[in-house]
């Protein structure tokens, strides 16, 4: 282990290896994969952390005093980010599990995100993937998707394309929403400032399961979320001037569609209550 973890999560620790031992033990790693240990570092909680399988896959431990969080090492301006990870299982009322994209700058009216937050839910009822985008610390472009498979049996792929014209969010290589950068039709995000990948496990029982009705049951503490085989490709330069180059072409329709069509709980481009003073933002009303 590279870090030694106080109460609940020290004395489970070695449980959540040997179940995290399973899942990795059974699935190959992508060929070229480096060490997650080598590429990020932690941004809080590194008591509430450890590495395993060689440093291979990384646990995050909540417990009611804090959890923890992580970030990549390397900073890009346009790349695909991908990451394996497998979320809190059993009862996760109450705990949020993060894969996002974050500028380096948090000062107020610059940040900027890209964000994937797995809001957990009561045994038996499903994940819910939130899916929002900052640009300028202004959000407020929220998608809600209810995912259809149980994340906590074993690792997915959840990844994030960033290209100068579109950011797509894809489960499993299966594309589930695009934003487009169209500022003249109102559709902002991140074009000149590099981001990296962070990872969190939190609390957030105040909002996170049914808007906040179903709270932590810190009885079932410690829960683990785990992470491993994070790959980065960035935009290769199609210049001298360092100008990215990449692939543009927004996947085909009629994939968003179904996924949208069986999994979409919410979209803030159909929430006309919510924009009835000032009406839907541009981007949603553009043809």
């Amino acid at each position: 282990m590279a870090a030694h973890l106080p109460s609940f999560c020290s004395r489970h620790a070695s449980m959540a290896v040997a179940a995290a031992l399973m899942i990795v033990m059974a699935t190959e790693a992508p060929a070229g994969v480096a060490l997650l240990k080598d590429d990020i570092g932690f941004m809080w909680g590194p008591d509430h952390s450890f590495f395993y399988d060689d440093g291979n896959a990384l646990a995050l431990c909540l417990e009611k005093s804090h959890g923890s969080g992580f970030r990549s090492n390397a900073a890009n301006l346009y790349a695909r980010y991908d990451i394996d990870v497998k979320l809190v299982a059993n009862d996760s009322a109450g705990t949020v599990t993060t894969v996002y994209l974050t500028t380096d700058d948090v000062r107020p009216g610059y940040h900027d995100e890209v964000d994937m937050e797995f809001l957990g839910n009561v045994t038996g009822e499903p994940y819910t993937l939130h899916t929002n985008i900052f640009v300028n610390s202004v959000g407020n472009r929220e998608q809600q998707f209810r995912l259809w498979f149980d994340p906590t049996k074993e690792f997915h792929t959840y990844s994030v394309e960033w290209t100068p014209k579109n950011i797509i969010f894809l489960i499993d290589g299966t594309p589930i929403r695009v934003y487009k950068h169209e500022p003249s039709l109102g559709g902002t995000f991140p074009t000149q400032r590099h981001m990296r990948l962070d990872g969190s496990l939190w609390n957030a029982d105040d909002w996170a399961t049914q808007g906040g009705r179903v709270k932590t049951d810190w009885t079932r503490a410690p829960f683990y979320a785990y992470y491993r085989n994070f790959r980065v490709t960035p935009c290769a330069p199609s210049s001298p001037s360092g100008v990215a180059s990449c692939s543009d072409e927004p996947p085909a329709p009629a994939v968003l569609q179904k996924v949208r069509a069986e999994h979409l709980l919410y979209d803030y481009c159909e929430d006309q209550n919510r924009f009835k003073d000032t009406g839907l933002p541009k981007e949603c009303t553009a043809d």
